[in-house]
């Protein structure tokens, strides 16, 4: 039988008992005087949208099957068309969408893709989860097992536990702690910035660098390692030829302790019986040859740095030191 319009007053039930009984009522929703109006109770499985996009199976899916839709046709309300599959809202009759609204499927012009507010929110066994948005904003504690890549910028504020490697195309604002077991490839410039020195070191058991072999070329590799020494130190070097000062930079005067300079010479060319006859307020070096003939030689001047706090040298504790 086809009707036009079917309009239930008050309640619709579709329910299942053996012939004669009666059937159990929506109890939540209330019964008799108490039913509330424009309800509805299904006591089964309910298909919406067309029938076609679900097999024939042995039994039905699902309590719940929701379709692709076909095209709705009515010329005066500007169809036809594919409305969205699965929408949720919690607004009032006149009020604005709030944040809880949700919607999920194919979005329309002006509507955001999926909105969910809600404390957990789990994806189990998906072989490939992409999202795709500029920005991507997590407020809270995010626990990431597996391998993740992210193409844009990501700010998190909160505590970030990560197990496995990650690979980055983008900007990150970081706003908490973070630690990573596993690899972390950074292709561009690392900058670390800190409150104290501490905060802004680099702290690890070796420190070096790897570049493709300068002469070999591609396919050979070169690594070195990075010099280690119980102080925060600097160095700096040169040659002397038929002078004597060895002029050191103006910002070394407020960079490094002038206490603590000291002064490798090493003569070239001839033996020279070289010595440092005095440093002038941090910023020149003279020095003297004690034969008294010309002096020809190269230098190393290292000094300990004083913009930063001492090095820490040794400490008790299973765990790099946090201050």
């Amino acid at each position: 039988m086809e009707v036009t319009d079917v309009h239930v007053g008050k309640q619709l039930q579709v329910n299942f008992s053996v012939q004669g009984a009666t059937p159990n009522p929506p109890l939540c929703l209330g019964v008799g005087p108490t039913a509330v109006p424009g309800s509805g109770s299904f006591n089964g499985c309910v298909l919406i949208g067309n029938p076609l996009n679900f097999p024939i199976p042995a039994v039905p899916e699902a309590n719940l099957m929701v379709g692709r839709a076909e095209p709705i046709s009515n010329p005066l309300a500007g169809y036809p068309k594919v409305p969205t599959i699965f929408k949720i809202s919690n607004k009032g009759l006149l009020g604005p969408p709030t944040p809880i609204d949700v919607m999920i499927g194919d979005p329309g012009p002006g509507i955001v893709g999926v909105t969910m507010n809600t404390q957990i929110i789990n994806i189990v066994n998906a072989t490939v989860l992409n999202v795709v948005s500029p920005i991507t904003n997590g407020v809270g504690i995010l626990n990431w097992t597996g391998a993740k890549t992210l193409t844009g910028v990501e700010a998190l504020a909160g505590a970030k536990a990560q197990a496995g490697a990650e690979a980055r195309a983008g900007g990150k604002v970081d706003n908490g702690a973070r630690v990573i077991n596993g690899s972390l490839v950074v292709n561009g410039g690392l900058q670390v910035n800190g409150l104290a020195s501490w905060t802004s070191s680099i702290v690890g058991v070796t420190k070096k660098f790897d570049i493709v072999h300068p002469v070999k070329g591609k396919g050979h590799r070169l690594e070195h390692g990075c010099l280690e020494g119980p102080e925060l130190g600097v160095y700096y070097r040169g040659r002397l030829k038929e002078n004597s000062v060895i002029e050191l930079p103006d910002y070394w005067k407020g960079l490094v302790d002038v206490e603590t300079i000291t002064v490798n010479l090493t003569p070239h060319g001839s033996y020279q019986e070289l010595f440092v006859k005095k440093i002038e307020w941090g910023t020149r070096i003279i020095v003297v040859n004690n034969a008294g003939g010309p002096i020809n030689c190269s230098y190393v001047v290292y000094a300990e740095r004083k913009d930063v706090d001492k090095l820490l040298i040794e400490y008790e504790g299973d765990t790099p030191r946090e201050s």
